[in-house]
């Protein structure tokens, strides 16, 4: 009788509750899967210590050597988590080390700065300021122009849009219309963030051209200055001046300043004094000098 009892309530279980749905879950399994208090939020590091009970500490310690000794502490434990997050900044101008230290130094501000009263754990709390404090790093100290942030956020949107678009290695890469459309900024704010894309690394002018066996460096493609061109406006600009001279002006100028003639010879060859042919030179200089705007020379 016992056996065809305990039968008949198991196939009245099996029927009363409606196909497909699940059995209802003991008392013991619902507790090993809700989360204690206090721990809601938390992210899934698989090391993430439990040092809820020290952050309560450090919050109730004043400032002093107890205190300092408890936060280096707390420090130590969650320096794993800190030195990942650093490491989905590598490949990116900066070393791991460099960027394993910006990580640290956020976090210590993370532990400081942890109120363990607002109900959230830790990691909710940290993660946010050591990658902040990341991005801060690279927007402050490695850009190598000045360029403001409104232009570095949209060089960053410009950056993701084309990864996003780019359909393949021999892709030419998306246009600026289409990164608009994309990304919903207009054309002229596209253009800004494609010329930021080339300011946050310099290259150096002594730095050897990609494929040159002869130490050929980018400094030796650039031109200099041709001190002719400002020799070409300057007659250019004087020659009507020269042309409202009167006419034994123009030929003493000529004679001292085209013929390389000394004023001795010139003063023979017009039957007038050496001072003389001084005079007229300096004061055809001085009326040019002021036509053009330029200092008088003799």
């Amino acid at each position: 009788m016992a056996r065809r009892t305990t039968a008949r309530r198991h196939g009245e279980t099996s029927r009363t509750r409606p196909p497909g749905k699940p059995a209802r879950r003991t008392r013991r399994q619902r507790e090993a899967t809700t989360p204690a208090p206090g721990r809601r939020g938390r992210h899934p590091h698989h090391d993430a210590p439990d040092t809820e009970a020290d952050f309560r500490r450090l919050a109730g310690l004043p400032d002093g050597p107890e205190r300092e000794e408890l936060a280096q502490r707390l420090v130590c434990a969650w320096m794993p988590m800190a030195e990942r997050l650093a490491l989905r900044f590598r490949n990116r101008g900066e070393t791991v080390e460099d960027l394993q230290q910006i990580a640290a130094l956020g976090l210590v501000k993370a532990v400081n700065g942890y109120d363990p009263e607002h109900g959230t754990a830790f990691e909710s709390y940290a993660i946010p300021t050591v990658t902040g404090e990341i991005k801060r790093h690279f927007r402050d100290n490695l850009w190598g122009v000045h360029v403001p942030r409104r232009v570095q956020e949209l060089r960053n949107r410009v950056r993701t849009a084309r990864q996003e678009l780019t359909r393949s290695v021999d892709d030419h890469g998306p246009s600026h219309q289409e990164i608009a459309e994309h990304t919903g900024m207009t054309e002229e704010e596209v253009r800004l963030g494609s010329q930021a894309l080339e300011s946050f690394s310099t290259l150096s002018l002594d730095a050897e051209l990609a494929g040159a066996e002869d130490g050929y460096s980018l400094q030796d493609t650039l031109g200099e200055t041709e001190a002719g061109f400002d020799l070409v406006i300057d007659r250019q600009t004087v020659k009507p001046e020269l042309e409202a001279l009167p006419e034994r002006d123009r030929q003493i100028l000529y004679m001292r300043f085209f013929c390389d003639m000394t004023q001795s010879r010139i003063a023979e060859q017009f039957g007038m004094s050496q001072m003389h042919v001084s005079r007229l030179i300096s004061r055809a200089c001085r009326r040019l000098a002021t036509r053009v705007g330029a200092p008088a020379q003799q």
